[in-house]
């Protein structure tokens, strides 16, 4: 699969995700458009690692929120992996990247406690989009 097909299979799924959550699907794809640009600054840097890693970094607000009627960083970083295994699994993802990608997204909002370039441009992107928004 190329990579703007599987970017393509990504967005669906986390549309479907998301539903009608307009706002959160459209903050994943500038994460991801800001993320793309930075990739250039690292060639060692995975692109389908980070593809995934930027599109579905948010997905634990969904079930923080219907779980426990709020949502914040570490929340996310709790429920967020799972989520994103799952949906990477259903879309055929390759298996041995989930778990770096799911670790990628347990640690966003935190120091990083892994060693990742990938987990590095995602939280710069975001932080360029979150800035952008604010």
């Amino acid at each position: 699969m190329t990579y703007q097909e599987r970017k393509g299979q990504l967005v669906k799924a986390l549309a479907d995700f998301f539903e009608q959550d307009y706002r959160r699907i459209g903050h994943a794809i500038e994460v991801l458009q800001e993320a793309e640009k930075l990739l250039t600054e690292h060639p060692g840097a995975d692109a389908e690692v980070l593809l995934a890693s930027a599109l579905l970094h948010d997905v634990g607000i969904k079930p923080s929120e219907e779980r426990l009627g709020y949502n914040n960083g570490q929340t996310q970083e709790e429920l967020g992996p799972p989520v994103a295994s799952r949906i990477l699994q259903h879309c055929g993802f390759t298996s041995c990247k989930i778990p770096l990608v799911a670790a990628i997204i347990g640690n966003h909002h935190s120091p990083s406690r892994i060693a990742a370039v990938e987990l590095e441009i995602l939280k710069q992107a975001d932080r360029v989009v979150n800035r952008r928004s604010a």
